[in-house]
């Protein structure tokens, strides 16, 4: 099978900042990604179940309202719940370097913080997808 890289890109929560995500979504795409974009206001129910309707490679979840610790543990819980063990769960915002670590430890990707430039979100993704699919 040869097809693109499949990304979901979301917002969930409250938080109704979604500059980044756009472009991050448009930058995975111009890497030669397809991306889904969900729009603002998600719940992890909802990325979930679009993940597995679109059979995406990757989950990618912007935050920046401070409610990481509680959504990112519930998309890993409804991955597993769903038995979505080859799709990449990673994100970005304000997630101070503490939380990164735990949120690594119970099972995310990579975090990225403001900075990360688009290229280096994109070859993680590619490099992850490749290790663990075989296309």
């Amino acid at each position: 099978m040869n097809r693109p890289i499949r990304v979901l890109v979301a917002k969930v929560g409250l938080d109704g900042h979604d500059r980044g995500a756009k472009v991050i979504a448009t930058a995975l795409r111009d890497a030669g990604m397809e991306v889904i974009y969900t729009g603002l206001r998600q719940t992890p129910e909802m990325v979930v179940n679009a993940a597995l309707q679109e059979d995406v490679d990757a989950i990618g979840i912007s935050i920046l309202s401070g409610a990481h610790m509680t959504v990112f543990p519930k998309i890993i819980e409804l991955m597993k719940e769903k038995k979505m063990d080859d799709v990449l769960l990673t994100g970005g915002g304000i997630i101070p370097e503490e939380d990164i670590d735990s949120l690594n430890k119970y099972g995310t990707g990579k975090l990225f913080s403001p900075g990360t430039t688009t290229s280096e979100i994109a070859e993680y993704i590619k490099k992850w997808v490749a290790e663990k699919r075989s296309f």
